[in-house]
């Protein structure tokens, strides 16, 4: 199976992982895995693996809670590292924690950039994780956490250093991400891009209906039995 969007890349992101976030329990989506959603018959999940393995990427995480048997089926062809949150409705920092402990479990060499993304959102292919990626590589020498910022309000996917992945290992509850900007604020890059697809993602029906009326594009639910 091809990488939707794929296209030659030179630069290859040696020394980063990704983490994809696939717990959650979609409850505004009627307690579906909206990352099962199929855009051009290929899964959304599916999608954002092969365009980071189409930029050269190839640690990637993916963290599992509700719907863990279907998703994990769902990409069980694909060479990734699965792993799961006993207590997903502990909150996204939790899952969050879990991928970066994977990452340290299997560390490599000059392992030294982490992706985060999730696993739901639509459009994010290898044009938008090149850019992200050669955006952070620019930040100014003392920001640490790279966010795209569309139109004046934050997006995803993020990236950020080891000292920040560290930070957010030795934290507890629901302290995140969007915490630890808070807390260094001096230290985010809120990187500028006209590009939408970092603000596009699927949190209700009626954002499966907004998807198709600005993208013209249809978002389907495998069929049943279908992995």
């Amino acid at each position: 199976m091809k990488s939707p969007n794929a296209s030659p890349m030179t630069h290859q992101p040696l020394g980063t992982a990704a983490v994809l976030l696939a717990a959650g329990a979609a409850s505004r989506m009627g307690g579906q895995p909206k990352c099962l959603l199929q855009l051009d018959g290929i899964s959304l999940i599916e999608r954002q693996i092969m365009a980071l393995q189409a930029v050269g990427i190839t640690h990637i995480v993916v963290v599992l809670g509700h719907y863990a048997a279907a998703i994990a089926a769902a990409v069980q062809h694909l060479p990734v590292q699965i792993v799961h949150n006993p207590h997903p409705d502990e909150g996204q920092a939790s899952s969050l924690r879990h991928g970066l402990a994977a990452c340290q479990a299997t560390e490599r060499p000059g392992l030294e950039t982490f992706y985060i993304g999730l696993a739901d959102l639509p459009l994010i292919g290898p044009a938008e994780i090149t850019a992200l990626l050669a955006a952070h590589q620019q930040r100014p020498t003392h920001c640490q956490f790279t966010q795209p910022l569309v139109d004046g309000l934050p997006g995803n996917p993020v990236v950020f250093t080891e000292k920040v992945r560290q930070d957010l290992l030795q934290a507890t509850g629901d302290w995140g991400g969007r915490q630890w900007q808070k807390a260094h604020a001096d230290q985010v890059y809120r990187w500028p891009t006209p590009n939408p697809h970092y603000r596009i993602d699927l949190d209700s029906p009626e954002d499966l209906q907004a998807f198709t009326l600005r993208t013209g594009r249809a978002l389907h639910w495998p069929a049943p039995g279908q992995a």
